[in-house]
């Protein structure tokens, strides 16, 4: 097994192309084609991380804070990434990192936070817009089903909890096969009238390529007709933080104790008491306060995020309930995830949690 093996399956959960722009997600060092030997997870690389992975004969760190956000000039040891760097090349070891893809993933980080506050009906706070496409190909009716089948088992027709979802129209299509052509019907030279089913099928963009190939791939016809569509559709599937509800409306003091243990926190920071009780819950892990309005706009009684920022707590205006839990604390269950990604289709694989802690921060 490879470590690109690992790797497309973590994508297939969280794809690259849902980091922000900002964002350095996917292969930070190393060679993905080597055979995996392990792999360690961890939240943050650091040099006693690395250390370990090498101790154990792991040749793959899964992080969910990319050591390298920004290009670096020269590598020459002068701090820890660029130490990190040096020994990792030196010893084969890769480094992969599945950060804001993971954060806007269904199912992803918030989703595992959500989890541990036992939230109900849990959505999507802040979905993406603008990420889906529509291919739409015509295919004589004798090759429908097969060219149809290619594309949907290559990811596309998928809408929420539904998938191998498709329209077909029948028609029929003209066409003049050239010299040099070799035409799956007709004949060169004469005006050929061929029976056609017009597919239309819902993609996100980040899987055009891969259902592209596949639809050409068993098309029968020499040079296939198909238009690719920009669509606006709102994908309520992906996009930042989550809302969901408790089961009972809990006292906001007591509410707040049950986030100090489920992220098993010593301090967290707060607002003013709104006065109600606790029952919806908006949440982002990590640095989420550009979604506090959003948290009020669902009605949320509370928010909770790791970093929100002194200015921030203002915007509260005894509207909602704001928590500050810290940003490795709410993170901390990433490691998770992957986890359970890796070992459901490789339950034999060596992967292991970090020994080493990378939070920076101490409490005191």
């Amino acid at each position: 097994m490879q470590i690109a093996d690992i790797i497309s399956l973590i994508e297939e959960v969280a794809p690259i192309s849902l980091q922000e722009e900002y964002d350095n997600a996917g292969m930070q060092i190393g060679d993905k084609n080597q055979e995996a030997t392990g792999a360690l997870l961890c939240i943050d690389v650091t040099e006693d991380i690395l250390d370990e992975a090498i101790q154990k004969g792991f040749n793959l760190i899964i992080s969910h804070h990319p050591l390298l956000f920004k290009g670096l000039k020269n590598i020459t040891g002068k701090n820890y990434i660029e130490r990190i760097v040096i020994k990792a090349i030196k010893n084969d070891i890769a480094i992969y990192a599945a950060h804001t893809n993971l954060d806007n993933a269904f199912g992803g980080v918030n989703f595992k936070i959500a989890e541990k506050l036992k939230l109900e009906n849990v959505k999507i706070l802040s979905p993406i817009k603008d990420l889906f496409l529509k291919l739409v190909v015509f295919v004589p009716t004798s090759a429908a089903d097969k060219v149809r089948e290619s594309m949907l088992c290559a990811g596309a027709g998928k809408i929420g909890n539904y998938d191998m979802c498709s329209y077909n129209m029948k028609g029929f299509g003209t066409f003049r096969a050239g010299e040099g052509a070799n035409p799956y019907c007709g004949e060169v030279g004469a005006i050929h009238k061929e029976e056609e089913i017009r597919i239309e099928v819902i993609l996100p963009k980040y899987n055009r390529d891969k259902v592209i190939n596949a639809m050409l791939n068993v098309h029968p016809y020499q040079e296939p007709a198909y238009d690719i569509i920009e669509l606006q559709n709102i994908n309520s599937y992906a996009g930042s933080g989550v809302v969901g509800e408790l089961a009972e409306p809990l006292d906001a003091k007591y509410f707040l104790e049950m986030v100090k243990d489920a992220f098993n926190v010593a301090a967290i920071k707060y607002s003013t008491f709104t006065g109600n009780k606790i029952k919806r819950v908006a949440l982002c892990g990590g640095s989420g306060a550009f979604l506090i309005n959003d948290a009020i706009r669902a009605k949320a009684d509370v928010f909770i995020t790791g970093e929100i920022g002194y200015h921030h707590f203002f915007t509260a205006e005894k509207k909602i309930l704001l928590v500050e839990a810290g940003h490795y604390e709410t993170e901390q269950y990433t490691k998770d995830i992957f986890c359970d990604i890796i070992t459901k289709k490789f339950p034999n694989f060596a992967v292991q949690y970090a020994n080493v802690g990378s939070n920076p921060i101490n409490y005191l």
